[in-house]
């Protein structure tokens, strides 16, 4: 048993036997909703871990040997077969967490709302009484920032090249955070942390116009959420991101 690289709010393994492949081993309280948005994720058809069983606070998943990064076409065509997925409104049918941030999900059927009310504004009280009167004017002005119904897309939802597992020429995607919503979403985090841009992304469908001016609502959740986590080193992301949106 030996612990693996990542995990920054979980801890995870990999467990060796005398007979059979390895296989993964995560904790944490929120691994049966991991598991859940694992195998949506796997419905859909996009490329993620097979789920073997949970215990628990423990998730066991197949082992993937991880290789070298391939080409972005691979990765878009992923992301395409992901955001066809679709869901009838916006949200989840679980809150979830990034440790000690909360992610509400519930469901609203008006995309600019959902983003105002289930991320943007989710928990002002734990920001910087600066960023939270910014981020407050951002989130008056969603509605003429973003599109009221973009198609709800079914979304890894902390989309970072970390959690991009690549094994046998293949892009694999693990601990998702999912929800239904605009798929530019996850473009967006995927750029924010050196992944490739939209445009960059062969393999998946040309964005609709206008989806650099929506890049910076869209990169400020993640911007948030690292600036919580992480602390004040974080704070230049969101700042340059409310100066983007002139807050």
């Amino acid at each position: 048993m030996r612990r693996l690289h990542g995990g920054d709010l979980s801890t995870v393994l990999r467990l060796d036997f005398d007979a059979g492949p390895p296989v993964v081993a995560k904790t944490g309280p929120m691994v049966a909703r991991e598991a859940r948005m694992l195998e949506a994720i796997r419905a859909a058809g996009a490329p993620a871990p097979e789920v073997l069983g949970l215990d628990a606070e423990v998730l066991f998943l197949a082992w993937l040997a991880e290789g070298t990064p391939g080409g972005a076409k691979a990765l878009g065509t992923a992301l395409a077969r992901l955001h066809r997925a679709r869901g009838a409104t916006y949200g989840w049918p679980e809150d979830h967490a990034f440790g000690p941030v909360p992610i509400p999900n519930g469901a609203l059927p008006d995309w600019p709302a959902f983003w105002a009310e289930r991320r943007l504004m989710a928990d002002p009280a734990a920001l910087p009484a600066d960023i939270a009167r910014r981020i407050e004017t951002v989130a008056a002005r969603l509605s003429d920032l973003l599109p009221q119904r973009p198609a709800p897309a079914l979304l890894h939802g902390d989309l970072w090249p970390g959690n991009v597992l690549w094994s046998g020429g293949r892009p694999h995607l693990i601990d998702p955070a999912c929800y239904y919503g605009d798929a530019e979403v996850d473009l967006a985090m995927l750029a924010l942390f050196g992944g490739p841009s939209a445009e960059a992304l062969p393999g998946y469908p040309a964005p609709d116009a206008g989806w650099r001016d929506r890049r910076a609502v869209y990169q400020l959740w993640p911007a948030l959420v690292h600036l919580r986590l992480f602390g004040s080193g974080y704070r230049g992301m969101v700042e340059a991101r409310l100066a983007a949106l002139g807050a």
